[in-house]
């Protein structure tokens, strides 16, 4: 009889066991069911966004596909072609960053609308002594005066009396001079290239212009920009 009792108990507690390595493995099926399913659902705002080229979307949806759901289907999938996505995500952000340098402007004036593209040099430029300060570089459309492009300074001053010469260099290209001049005005401390429309499609086809020029002060000095993010369209007709 003792023998027997045992022996039920004994099968009680396998068809214990049992029950509860059955429930640890549906609880784990249904745990790995639902990563899936969170897995995919990234997966498809991954997509896309890919689709809509918001690179910068994309590479947030996949980097955390992969660091959350490594082992998903959805995250294998992904990860032919996220290094593309991160260099274009890359590519998104500097152009933004590029196109955020400039400021435009539309002025009502005289005879119709003055138009104006600025950006500040990437470095402040001591011209004469005072310390380092902001180059302007500006092109301006203008009813009456027409199209200009010229360098502005905060301080000092420009030696080009009777006209001189800058140096303008695009990208690695070689340096190409520009004749310049400054108008006989103490208003302003402005120096105009002459050429304002070669200027300007220079700039429409390049990252980095440097303009050196002559100061008063005796010399030259150099002012970089960063200029790859002109939007043409803020200036109509100038492309």
């Amino acid at each position: 009889m003792i023998r027997i009792a045992t022996m039920a108990l004994a099968a009680l507690l396998l068809a214990g066991c049992s029950d509860r390595e059955a429930r640890l493995q549906a609880e784990a099926a249904a745990q790995a069911a639902a990563q899936e399913r969170a897995a995919e659902a990234l997966g498809v705002e991954y997509d896309r966004a890919v689709t809509a080229q918001n690179w910068d979307l994309a590479r947030v949806h996949g980097g955390a596909l992969l660091s959350q759901y490594p082992q998903s289907q959805a995250a294998q999938r992904v990860t032919t072609g996220y290094e593309e996505v991160k260099a274009k995500a890359e590519a998104q952000r500097e152009q933004r960053r590029l196109a955020a340098l400039w400021a435009y402007a539309q002025v009502a004036v005289k005879g119709g609308t003055q138009r104006s593209a600025m950006i500040y040099s990437r470095d402040p430029v001591d011209v004469d002594g005072s310390g380092p300060k902001p180059v302007q570089l500006v092109f301006r459309d203008h009813p009456e005066w027409k199209r200009s492009g010229y360098l502005v300074l905060q301080a000092g001053d420009f030696r080009c009396g009777g006209g001189c010469r800058v140096q303008v260099k695009a990208d690695e290209a070689a340096p190409r001079a520009m004749a310049a001049w400054r108008p006989d005005t103490d208003e302003a401390i402005a120096m105009f290239i002459t050429d304002d429309k070669a200027l300007w499609r220079l700039l429409r086809k390049t990252q980095v212009v440097e303009i050196e020029f002559p100061v008063k002060a005796g010399g030259t000095r150099k002012a970089v920009f960063e200029t790859g993010g002109l939007d043409g369209s803020q200036m109509p007709g100038w492309d």
